[in-house]
């Protein structure tokens, strides 16, 4: 069989086994192809006249294992690989943490600029729940002169997250922060805070397909209407934040339920290539108490 013919017939099976799909790639053909490449140890980026490859009969057999473990096991293609993308930059995943997903690929490089009064003015960032550290990595790289905090409960996935921090050779201004929130931080204050936290309804996680309840849960449930952590960091960033400061959080489906609590503090909504609209950032004068912002 051609590499190509393999890729066809996994395609197929995605179908037969009804696998979810989100967490890797939007669709079977982008993902069955990825896994098969990085069986074969090809470059993700190969020709297409690599699809005309024949297989000997062990790299077959090595790519049949992969998709049982996917589509039988339902193991996530990242776990599988060990590895996830996002903006670009390559990311060691396991079980202990989230697969990289989230919007501020699109939104840090081009929107969130005019909101500052310049990268250089960034000297302290923080990403809370960070996870594998990607976004943390994300605002190290945008912010090339910040000291970056990535906060998360989780000691498993800070271990995932160090692994990060020193592939991308970040050690020297991104430190790792085990914390409910921002309760165990060390005072400070910053200039950009970030959040992608776990914002789904603890019933939608319930009912989530088998390769979704594999990522952990603790990086996902919200609470029984999906705003429990965001209610704390909005509130808790009101003391963190620098008078020039600004929030931003990631709420997927939840905009309507934020606009209906914190629509007071004007929140702006960017806009994503999907449509979805789903992050939002608050200036730090808008987080202050009305009083104290009279006074000022």
């Amino acid at each position: 069989m051609t590499l190509g013919g393999w890729l066809r017939r996994a395609e197929r099976m995605y179908g037969e086994h009804g696998a979810a799909l989100g967490q890797t790639a939007a669709n079977a053909r982008d993902e069955a192809l990825y896994l098969i490449l990085s069986t074969l140890r090809l470059p993700l980026d190969s020709p297409a006249a690599v699809l005309g490859r024949k297989l000997s009969a062990a790299e077959s057999a090595a790519i049949g294992g992969v998709f049982r473990r996917r589509l039988v096991d339902r193991v996530p293609a990242a776990y599988i690989t060990g590895e996830a993308w996002l903006g670009g930059l390559r990311f060691r995943v396991d079980e202990r943490v989230l697969i990289p997903r989230s919007y501020f690929v699109e939104i840090l490089e081009s929107q969130v600029g005019p909101w500052l009064p310049g990268p250089a003015a960034v000297a302290r960032a923080a990403d809370v729940c960070t996870g594998s550290g990607c976004l943390a990595v994300l605002l190290a790289r945008r912010f090339r002169g910040a000291r970056v905090d990535g906060i998360d409960l989780s000691e498993a996935a800070l271990e995932v997250a160090g692994l990060n921090v020193a592939r991308h050779r970040l050690s020297g201004r991104l430190r790792l922060l085990r914390s409910n929130l921002f309760a165990s931080v060390p005072p400070t204050r910053y200039d950009v805070i970030l959040s992608n936290p776990p914002y789904e309804t603890s019933a939608h996680v319930d009912a989530l397909p088998e390769e979704f309840r594999r990522e952990p849960r603790l990086a996902l449930d919200g609470g029984p209407d999906g705003m429990g952590l965001i209610r704390r960091i909005v509130r808790q960033s009101a003391q963190r934040l620098r008078p020039h400061g600004i929030l931003m959080i990631e709420v997927g489906g939840l905009r309507d339920a934020f606009e209906g609590e914190f629509g007071r503090l004007q929140p702006h909504w960017f806009h994503t290539e999907d449509g979805s609209d789903c992050v939002c950032l608050i200036q730090a004068a808008r987080l202050r108490p009305r009083h104290a912002r009279a006074r000022s």
